[in-house]
């Protein structure tokens, strides 16, 4: 295929069988590819990444909301991670031959779709975003699913499309364009989530720390840890091995170390490359000549 765009939903729950029936769902639509799933149960929520022609991930995204919608109850969700659809985000991202505005209007034709097939209210985000204020997908979550019927009455917080309504069991969904984004999270020895929180708020760029990091603290209870859960909207100007530095360094404050990371869905190679060239300590190194698979390319 010569277009490729990238299609990453968050759905919100972690069961085997519900994430099951929804990739069986987008593996079923032609032209398009599922790369994974990644659930977390602490979080109750489940990454599926998907890529495809443009016709495909917009039919696949619809039949996705469709599923999610019906199987997905969020007036008996619990989970660390907020959220405030069963489908949360839909967000859309340009690959290979394609461009950020053939994802905007692909975001809108999905967003339009998604209320009259789904009957789920929708927010456009980031590049998609009609208002700056909602273009940040933290802003739009605020109040999250319960707070989410006195939201839309507020003028500035009505959806895009649906009106001021909420689903009163899927929610809402944010649908957007975007460049590529890495769920990263760093786990620490310590189960004090207010240390997570305070390291969070630190280190994220609304707290005047890293540019491009979004973060929070959370508890992941089957494994009774604190974790820095962090969205990394661009590993180029801040790449994955800085972050974990300034939390190790933020978590020395209160005696707490770094004791494993954690990659949600997929990364791009480069991401990786470039800490490897940080750890390693690697000299004069070029990955476009040194690395093999950039060679096979």
């Amino acid at each position: 295929m010569s277009k490729v765009i990238e299609c990453v939903p968050n759905i919100s729950s972690a069961d085997a069988s519900i994430v099951a029936e929804v990739a069986g769902v987008v593996r079923a639509v032609p032209g398009v590819t599922l790369l994974g799933t990644s659930s977390d149960a602490s979080h109750n929520r489940t990454v599926i990444t998907f890529v495809g022609d443009p016709a495909g991930v917009e039919e696949a995204a619809v039949e996705l909301a469709k599923i999610a919608s019906r199987c997905i109850d969020l007036t008996q969700h619990k989970g660390e991670h907020p959220r405030m659809g069963a489908v949360d985000v839909i967000p859309f991202i340009p690959i290979r031959e394609a461009t950020m505005d053939e994802c905007v209007a692909i975001s809108k034709r999905v967003g339009e779709r998604i209320w009259q097939e789904a009957g789920i209210p929708v927010f456009l985000y980031e590049a998609s975003a009609t208002a700056p204020h909602r273009e940040n997908l933290a802003s739009i979550r605020k109040g999250q699913f319960e707070g989410m019927f006195e939201k839309v009455k507020e003028a500035q917080w009505e959806p895009d499309f649906g009106g001021r309504r909420v689903h009163p069991t899927a929610g809402v969904v944010a649908v957007g364009a975007r460049a590529p984004l890495i769920a990263f999270n760093i786990n620490l020895s310590t189960n004090d989530v207010a240390i997570a929180d305070k390291i969070a708020r630190v280190i994220r760029q609304s707290g005047g720390g890293l540019s491009c990091v979004k973060a929070m603290g959370v508890y992941l209870k089957e494994r009774d840890t604190a974790q820095v859960s962090i969205n990394m909207t661009n590993y180029c100007q801040t790449p994955l091995y800085r972050v974990v530095e300034f939390v190790r360094f933020e978590a020395a404050r209160y005696g707490v170390s770094v004791v494993g990371t954690e990659i949600v869905g997929l990364v791009p190679m480069r991401a990786l490359i470039d800490s490897a060239e940080y750890y390693l300590g690697i000299e004069n190194f070029d990955p476009e000549t040194q690395v093999l698979e950039y060679r096979l390319n």
